[in-house]
């Protein structure tokens, strides 16, 4: 038999659990469903030091080997998990220095690397990620932008892979990367019966948004910018030109709009859309309402216009979305 493709997982003392765990679980499930003649898989964990290792829930994994003892070879792909911490009502991600030095040793050799979450903030340290477009959690998708200006950091996707460099998306995106991996490795059918045997309703495509819109742009300073989200978030129905948006805060529209896009990293008219486009996702997931009473509810009026915004944001109809999280339900 083919000898067992190795997967590292480097973690570090405060790892998220689900992080290591979740795609330790994928390759081990596709292991036991490849054929005998292709390369399963063989998963490890590897922390600076070799043996228990505290994870922020609370739980303690551990390390089969030290960074030092994986060294630079015989890793087939490389996986970095990470973590957050907060403070000042924010989310920071953790930079692990000794990760840090272990991935920018080993990552070179590997055939693949993939950050997952927080930990695409290593892979940015380490100097994997300049000039690719990159993507990660979106709560700390401001501070990866912010401190790798060279990185095109998108928020939205669960994943991108860029050449042999995969960015992922928060906690169960990491099952979304695992599995796109396999299917790399083995095919979409291994992947898929991967996915149904772990009972995932669907395996997601990379492209698939993060579905927390509103969430997701910088924390604002401003007041007046978080009473105006409010205030849109009320009257989704309604139409909302930018210079109602700007009248609402005493300001003209040019200026609003260098104050909106300063404030929370986005244009009015691309927000307005996309929390729209929010709105729609949890009428067509929650209700049974017909595509064109979402599209009038969610203040994008027509089912032409929802396609679009759909198709663009979510690379999918909004019939297609129900189907895959509301599947009982037929659109109308």
């Amino acid at each position: 038999m083919p000898e067992p493709r190795t997967v590292v997982i480097a973690a570090f003392p405060g790892v998220e659990l689900l992080e290591v765990t979740g795609p330790a679980e994928v390759f081990s499930v596709a292991a036991r469903l490849v054929a005998g003649d292709a390369p399963a898989y063989r998963v490890e964990i590897a922390a600076a030091q070799a043996g228990p290792l505290r994870t922020a829930a609370g739980i303690s994994l551990v390390a089969g080997r030290s960074l030092a003892e994986v060294g630079g070879t015989g890793v087939d792909t490389l996986l970095v998990a990470g973590a957050m911490e907060h403070g000042d009502g924010r989310y920071r991600a953790v930079v692990d220095e000794e990760v840090v030095a272990f991935v920018a040793t080993a990552a070179p050799a590997a055939r693949r690397v993939g950050g997952v979450c927080a930990g695409v903030h290593l892979l940015a340290e380490a100097g994997l990620l300049s000039g690719l477009p990159a993507t990660t959690h979106w709560l700390t998708a401001g501070q990866l932008a912010a401190g790798y200006p060279d990185i095109a950091v998108d928020p939205e996707p669960i994943f991108i892979r860029a050449g042999r460099i995969w960015t992922c998306a928060g906690v169960t995106a990491a099952l979304d990367l695992a599995l796109a991996m396999v299917a790399e490795d083995h095919g979409p059918a291994v992947a898929l019966d991967a996915a149904r045997a772990m009972v995932m309703y669907v395996k997601r495509p990379g492209g698939q948004t993060q579905f927390s819109v509103p969430l997701s742009l910088q924390e604002s300073a401003d007041d007046r910018i978080d009473e105006l989200r409010r205030w849109i978030d009320d009257n989704l129905a309604e139409r909302i030109p930018v210079e109602a948006m700007a009248a609402r805060l005493n300001l003209s529209v040019r200026h609003f709009a260098r104050v909106f896009r300063d404030r929370t990293g986005r244009t009015p008219a691309d927000y307005l859309e996309a929390v729209r486009v929010e709105a729609a996702r949890r009428l067509l997931e929650e209700t049974p309402r017909s595509l064109p009473d979402v599209a009038a509810a969610s203040g994008l009026g027509s089912v032409e216009t929802l396609h679009r915004a759909f198709r663009r944001r979510l690379g999918a109809t909004p019939a297609e979305y129900r189907r895959r999280f509301r599947p009982h339900a037929t659109a109308r």
